[in-house]
């Protein structure tokens, strides 16, 4: 079950509804994460943006991306060739998530390993944590398999 992604109106509804000024290059930014079939780097970002807004600048872009993210509105991964952006998906309890990394398919987990990790000692008070799988889903098996 791939976890299911939000539209450009939404994601504009949820930078509205959390103070964020909804600017045309924001709307921009909205229509390009609601398109995208997987997950964009802040160079990837940067390059589609500066063809409608020529002078907008790389950290201005990543500025953006960093606020939405805080916001809930992208989730940020790190891969094994750097950080990348995608819409939070839909899901409305803590998770985690499987990653193809062959077509980038997100499978969300709905359920969380920490409840049952021992040695963390008891005067630890953990804030947030991240857990993360990288595989390859059902469909890019073969292919993954025929390349080593």
């Amino acid at each position: 079950m791939e976890a299911l992604r939000l539209t450009a109106e939404q994601i504009i509804q949820a930078m509205a509804s959390r103070g964020m000024r909804i600017t045309d290059q924001r709307k921009t930014l909205s229509r390009l994460f609601a398109d995208a079939e997987g997950y964009l780097t802040p160079k990837d970002v940067y390059a589609h943006m500066e063809k409608t807004y020529p002078g907008l600048s790389f950290d201005t872009v990543y500025r953006n991306l960093r606020i939405m993210n805080e916001m809930g509105i992208l989730e940020q991964f790190v891969f094994e060739d750097g950080v990348k952006f995608r819409v939070h998906c839909q899901e409305h309890h803590h998770h985690h998530h499987l990653f193809c990394l062959s077509c980038e398919r997100t499978v969300p987990i709905v359920y969380c390993p920490m409840e049952r990790i021992e040695g963390v000692p008891d005067n630890f008070r953990i804030v947030r944590h991240k857990f993360e799988i990288y595989g390859y889903c059902p469909d890019c098996q073969d292919v993954a398999d025929h390349a080593t």
